[in-house]
């Protein structure tokens, strides 16, 4: 099992969100995030007064996948994500020694 984490622009989520559920991933944790990668913010004007913002709003969602399942996932996210802009996002992949659904007890694989 792994455990997917990926950081996208908030108006992809959407679009990634079905076309993980199209191939068959049931569950994900989405949280609103702000940070900055190469593209280091950006600069604003406000009521005519410039101001520098330098962390962007992201969208971090958290997948646990079987690892059969966890190149299709980052195939999809790279293709529904792409925007072809500085700031499109990252995928980090990340072992996953053990999963239990809390409700049944049932572990591993049977629990994502």
């Amino acid at each position: 099992m792994k455990y997917i984490i990926v950081i996208i622009k908030p108006f992809k989520l959407d679009e990634v969100r079905e076309a993980l559920s199209e191939i068959g991933i049931q569950g994900m944790t989405i949280t609103e995030v702000r940070g900055f990668g190469r593209q280091k913010g950006h600069a604003e004007l406000y009521r005519g007064a410039e101001y520098t913002v330098d962390f962007l709003p992201k969208v971090r969602m958290e997948i646990a996948v079987p690892d059969e399942l966890v190149e299709l996932v980052i195939e999809t996210v790279e293709r529904k994500a792409h925007t072809g802009q500085v700031g499109d996002g990252k995928i980090f992949i990340l072992p996953l020694e053990q999963a239990v659904r809390i409700r049944t007890g049932e572990k591993q694989d049977e629990a994502l």
